[in-house]
């Protein structure tokens, strides 16, 4: 997989990238060292950059948020997939997971302008769930009626996921508050 390629298939034609997606051999591994760890490192990095580096502890919680939410969260999506009429299958969940955060991942760079970034975070990570939602059928076999109500379900235990994780990671960390945490581990 070409990382490049694949953000930018995945945020332009999600319709048409779910099924290549899905016929794809990935292991938890080539997922987060090949995409999940890189992406996921945008928000954090330019966080660093607009704070010259003051930063650091609210950086690195939102990283570890980040690519603590993916694979919580696509546990979650695994075991929630047959109560919609889904198939149970982790590595899809991880895939469906950590390829629909593309668009919020990619929209972290925006963290660099303070108020516009915040915004421009919240719809990447709209576009992020309509992108879930589109690989819903695909990915976990859930009925295309279904798909709207686990995608709900799955975007409100992701955001109260988010919550718990900064709730317990950035006071660990010696973070002063949520500011910067937007878009990142809490809107996935």
């Amino acid at each position: 997989m070409n990382l490049v390629e694949r953000a930018k298939s995945i945020v332009i034609a999600p319709k048409e990238e779910w099924p290549k997606i899905s016929g794809e051999t990935e292991t938890p591994q080539t997922l987060y060292l090949g995409y999940i760890v890189i992406l996921a490192a945008i928000a954090p990095l330019a966080t660093l950059l607009r704070t010259m580096g003051a930063g650091i502890s609210i950086a690195i919680a939102t990283y570890v948020i980040s690519l603590l939410v993916t694979f919580l969260l696509a546990l979650i999506v695994d075991v929630l997939a047959p109560s919609f009429g889904g198939e149970k299958n982790f590595i899809q969940s991880l895939k469906l997971t950590a390829y629909a955060y593309t668009a919020a991942w990619l929209a972290g760079i925006f963290q660099l302008i303070p108020v516009l970034g915040g915004v421009i975070g919240l719809v990447a990570a709209v576009y992020a769930w309509y992108t879930f939602y589109l690989g819903v059928p695909v990915m976990k076999k859930v009925p295309q009626e279904k798909a709207i109500g686990y995608t709900i379900v799955v975007v409100i235990c992701g955001i109260l996921l988010g919550v718990v994780l900064a709730g317990i990671l950035v006071p660990m960390l010696g973070g002063g508050g949520m500011m910067g945490m937007n878009g990142v581990g809490l809107f996935h």
